[in-house]
């Protein structure tokens, strides 16, 4: 089919300015050189205007709409893809060019003016760029004219069919069940025997144990690497380069092993889809609510599992002798448990972080319903803070400034990871059907466990939806209970 023809090879085109795009940008996130960001802005301005020509152009929307009125004659999948790139097509056509490369530069230059203002604690340094982020999106959504409420919209351009109505519902269930019991551990739990977790752990030996990590994982070196970045991430293009970073503190050594098996989750992920999907729209992860489930998954499961301790921690103690000659390995895998109201979500304990996400849902909920404006953002985000957690944020570098994702324009993104995490633990209760779990992570076989997800969930990237992916590996529908059971299930363990 001609059409199909002409898709396919404008989709090549996309997918090639995409490569460079994202290779300059993990470059920016990594190693670049902060004097080169302006020139880098305005180079990568013009790649933008270049994608936003072919994703607006006539040859792209006669293809797109083309196919779409001839959707009975395609496969299931190109089905699939086509009315996603429509649904794409319907609200880029209605963005001005020269907004799009604008805010394209915007969003270039913020991730070090973010950098910036957090080392610095400086909230005015951001601020100003940080409503103009706002009110780009604010603006693109009215562009729209969807009969959705703005905050919808951008939910849905992460977690496609999530609305404000369902996550609602989702974090009410998780405010009802949950909520009450963390604070229950918070006030009755029983203190841990032995706290180390602020102990000074020299960052280049974080470094070699993360490095060790990659292997324990089965992550494919030729295929991928780690690197050192402010705010911890995973970029990739497709199957064969795949990327991600942690970060090293030398007075939390948790951070760098929880980010890097969370980064690792989230890699795995992106190495196990299916090739078939490279050249398609259906490439990568589900949905980010599903990625969230596999980067969750390894993160707490499996790396914050006693039975991971039991295999890891001598490695642990050979790089670090005198640091652990009085720990034990119960004592290691409590501390990686450690229940505590901290201010930080990328270093915040199992149970207290869904809190972290309710008080981002709750603020961005209400910033695109225009009932707060960007200056009001550090009071609210630390009435929050009080509200949810009982303790408020000293300095803005540890409450409004911590994330990197509003800098990036990606609002609508936190809830997902709250949902990922319930994804994860109903994957989890199927898992546990087919595999010994602990005895898998006991003697080190983590490959079986990736060659599961890979048969279950990895390998057909975007080709199912969510809520596909969930009835067919669990049976049932999502259903947030299995988290809340897990979690309590675990922690009651550990602190009654």
């Amino acid at each position: 089919m001609e059409l199909l023809d002409q898709y396919k090879a404008i989709q090549k085109k996309l997918k090639a300015y995409g490569y460079v795009i994202n290779v300059v940008g993990w470059d920016s996130q990594t190693e670049a050189p902060r004097g080169a960001f302006q020139r880098r802005a305005e180079m990568l301005a013009v790649l933008s205007q270049e994608v936003f020509k072919l994703r607006t152009g006539d040859e792209f929307k006669q293809a797109v709409y083309g196919l779409y009125e001839r959707l009975d004659e395609l496969d299931k999948h190109m089905q699939l893809e086509i009315k996603r790139a429509k649904k794409d097509m319907d609200k880029m056509v209605k963005i001005p060019e020269n907004e799009f490369v604008e805010y394209n530069k915007l969003v270039n230059l913020s991730q070090r003016l973010w950098e910036d203002a957090k080392a610095q604690d400086n909230w005015d340094l951001f601020k100003d760029n940080l409503a103009k982020l706002v009110d780009y999106n604010r603006k693109f959504v009215s562009y729209y004219e969807l009969d959705m409420e703005d905050y919808d919209v951008l939910l849905d351009d992460f977690e496609e069919g999530m609305t404000m109505k369902q996550y609602d519902h989702f974090f009410d269930t998780l405010r009802k069940e949950l909520v009450p019991f963390v604070h229950k551990v918070l006030k009755d739990g029983k203190p841990l025997k032995k706290d180390f977790s602020t102990n000074s752990f020299d960052p280049k030996k974080q470094k070699e144990f993360c490095d060790y990590l990659i292997d324990v994982l089965a992550f494919d070196r030729t295929k991928g690497l780690m690197k050192e970045s402010v705010h911890p991430f995973t970029w990739n293009t497709h199957p064969s380069d795949v990327r991600f970073t942690t970060r090293y503190l030398e007075n939390y050594v948790f951070s760098s092993i929880f980010a890097a098996i969370h980064e690792l989750g989230h890699a795995t992920y992106e190495q196990q889809v299916d090739d078939k999907w490279n050249d398609t729209g259906l490439n990568g992860g589900a949905s980010m609510g599903v990625h969230e489930s596999q980067s969750r998954f390894y993160e707490n499961v499996i790396g914050r599992s006693k039975a991971f301790w039991e295999a890891h921690y001598p490695k642990f103690q050979e790089i670090f002798p005198e640091e652990t000659k009085d720990i034990t390995a119960d004592d290691f895998y409590r501390n990686a448990n450690k229940v505590e109201a901290s201010l930080i979500r990328v270093e915040a304990d199992e149970l207290t972080y869904p809190l972290h996400i309710m008080i981002r849902y709750e603020i961005e909920r209400k910033l695109f319903s225009n009932e707060i404006e960007v200056d009001e953002l550090p009071e609210v985000w630390n009435q929050k803070m009080v509200e949810y957690l009982g303790i408020e944020p000293p300095t803005n570098a540890e409450g409004v400034l911590q994330d990197v994702h509003w800098s990036a324009g990606l609002f609508g993104y936190f809830p997902t990871y709250a949902l990922g995490t319930a994804y994860a633990a109903q994957f989890v209760h199927a898992m546990k059907q087919d595999l010994d779990l602990d005895d898998l992570v006991r003697n080190n076989n983590i490959k079986a466990i990736n060659d599961w997800l890979k048969e279950k969930i990895h390998q057909f990237g975007q080709s199912k939806t969510p809520a596909e992916l969930i009835l067919d590996v669990t049976g049932e529908p999502f259903n947030p209970i299995y988290y809340v059971e897990y979690l309590k299930e675990k922690y009651t363990e550990l602190y009654f």
